[in-house]
């Protein structure tokens, strides 16, 4: 499908993905098509990543059967224990999760406020933290947006930072709050270095308002 549409994908910094091992993938969260290309990000390392999604994604007629085909994690939140159980079972078998920290999609293209979640869960399995941005991804879905799944040419930029090591001394606030650092610097570069421009004002829906754009502000983006 990526070859028929002719997308422009770039993966820099496949080399801190670990080639063996459990560890926890950290992704911003802009469009429903996120952990497609988050993934992608780590398979020049060999790696398959199954992510954790909320239960709701798993219902729907497009993303459902994609989730479930591909085995991902359902999160029910009256049941997350055992979610969380079963992402710390697979990781301690040496498998990669992949985890949204924000929790849902950002409106506003930029980096929400954490969960603790993925910290936690690296803290408990002892594997690392690799953060990872995604852009570009919402020009094809996003919420409150048009799908356009059959665009073509549209460029994709996947950044990998270096592994952030974590430990249960550690204090799970503060590497929640360095994860988010990291994570939000490589959405910025990711975003200062994207090859496309909105072609018109109509265009400039998918640029962050700080950038020109007309995506909602942080304080204002509706919640997902």
């Amino acid at each position: 499908m990526f070859r028929a549409l002719d997308l422009k994908i770039r993966i820099e910094g496949a080399e801190n993905v670990p080639r063996a091992g459990g560890a926890v993938l950290a992704s911003n969260h802009i469009g429903y098509l996120d952990f497609i290309f988050a993934g992608l990000g780590a398979q020049p390392a060999g790696r398959l990543v199954r992510f954790m999604a909320k239960h709701e994604v798993f219902k729907h007629p497009i993303s459902g059967p994609l989730m479930r085909n591909m085995k991902h994690i359902s999160v029910d939140r009256e049941a997350g224990v055992q979610s969380f159980r079963d992402a710390l079972t697979a990781l301690k078998s040496g498998e990669m999760i992949g985890i949204f920290p924000e929790a849902t999609i950002s409106t506003s293209f930029t980096v929400k406020e954490f969960k603790s979640g993925a910290t936690r869960m690296a803290m408990s399995a002892g594997v690392p933290l690799i953060p990872v941005a995604v852009w570009g991804t919402h020009r094809m879905w996003t919420k409150g947006r048009p799908r356009t799944l059959t665009r073509r040419h549209t460029p994709i930029t996947i950044l990998i930072g270096e592994p952030l090591e974590v430990n249960r001394k550690d204090d799970v606030n503060v590497a929640t709050a360095e994860l988010r650092r990291r994570i939000t610097a490589l959405v910025d570069r990711a975003q200062r270095e994207y090859p496309d421009k909105p072609k018109d004002d109509a265009d400039r829906w998918w640029l962050p308002a700080h950038l020109g754009g007309t995506a909602p502000q942080p304080t204002v983006a509706p919640a997902s």
